[in-house]
């Protein structure tokens, strides 16, 4: 598999690139971003570790050697501030995003590529590539609330001292404010945490809140997530390159799922090679439904604003 990594010599790019380096099941990395210079010292970092990662080719280009790539990774954007929501951000980045969609096109692209959006707000972007690029709606997606995923399940963990690794817990619908945390799906070793002595209202509302912050918390300590956000985006492509078939929280086009329609934003989605396969309708509380009805509505409104 090839990917190309738009927006590459960012802090998100360049940390992707690393993730898929040493996961080493992506065939070739192409990095391109509007700092050139930065995209080809991140390339030739990379580059630089290959004999002791994985057998890859590595290098920095322009939309023209991107036109065979099967996976395109969008991360390019203007950052959050501390103090602003995602959904602020859609009238600074909608116009730069379009511009890309744009150069993908002119370049021309294989009509089986996909298009993974990372760069925020996640939800609204995904929507706007769905309309804008003209490919099924199964081969755009966004990284939607994988990362809040990982960070709930990690603060759950760490809360309780538990590992890692066997907690599994999700957050779904937008990725940003409105995100649903589903306590009714969350579980440790394949236990329901809802059965253990400290799963307590005062808990529940002390960890979502933390998670629903992690964003605005990474930026105000470091400048923004990285790391993270670059071991998300690896579970994804490789679910897509391997068609692992796993289920995963990504940003894709609901058409019917939970009453919900024609909005981009996360709901349980089986991903495999030929992208967004299907949603899945898994039961869940009705609070729940609630809180991912009222998602998709807070993302409607929001869409209604755009101006693309």
């Amino acid at each position: 598999m090839k990917v190309t990594i738009i927006g590459g010599g960012g802090r998100v790019g360049s940390c992707a690139a690393f993730a898929l380096q040493c996961g080493g099941v992506v065939a070739e990395i192409q990095l391109m971003d509007a700092n050139q210079a930065a995209a080809e010292g991140e390339a030739l970092d990379l580059l630089h570790g290959a004999a002791f990662t994985a057998d890859q080719r590595l290098y920095a280009g322009d939309y023209a050697r991107a036109a065979d790539s099967d996976l395109f990774l969008i991360t390019a954007g203007l950052r959050r501030k501390p103090d602003e929501s995602r959904l602020d951000l859609i009238n600074r980045n909608v116009a730069l995003f379009t511009q890309i969609l744009d150069a993908i096109k002119a370049a021309g692209f294989r009509r089986d590529a996909h298009v993974f959006v990372v760069s925020n707000p996640v939800d609204i972007l995904t929507q706007l590539a769905v309309g804008r690029l003209g490919l099924p709606w199964s081969q755009v997606y966004g990284l939607g609330t994988m990362l809040d995923s990982a960070r709930f399940s990690s603060l759950i963990a760490d809360e309780w001292k538990l590992a890692p690794t066997q907690v599994k817990a999700l957050i779904l619908g937008e990725h940003g404010d409105s995100m649903v945390p589903i306590w009714s799906s969350a579980t440790v070793n394949g236990l329901p945490l809802a059965g253990l002595p400290l799963f307590t209202p005062g808990f529940q509302n002390a960890v979502f809140e933390r998670t629903k912050g992690s964003g605005a918390e990474v930026i105000k300590r470091k400048g923004g997530a990285g790391w993270a956000v670059a071991v998300a985006i690896r579970d994804v492509i490789h679910a897509v390159a391997l068609n692992q078939r796993r289920l995963l929280p990504v940003s894709s086009l609901v058409q019917g799922a939970y009453g919900i329609r024609n909005v981009c934003l996360s709901v349980p989605s089986v991903v495999g090679r030929a992208g967004v396969e299907k949603h899945v309708e898994i039961k869940l509380w009705p609070k729940e439904i609630t809180g991912l009805q009222n998602s998709a509505r807070a993302l409607e409104d929001t869409l209604a604003k755009v101006k693309a």
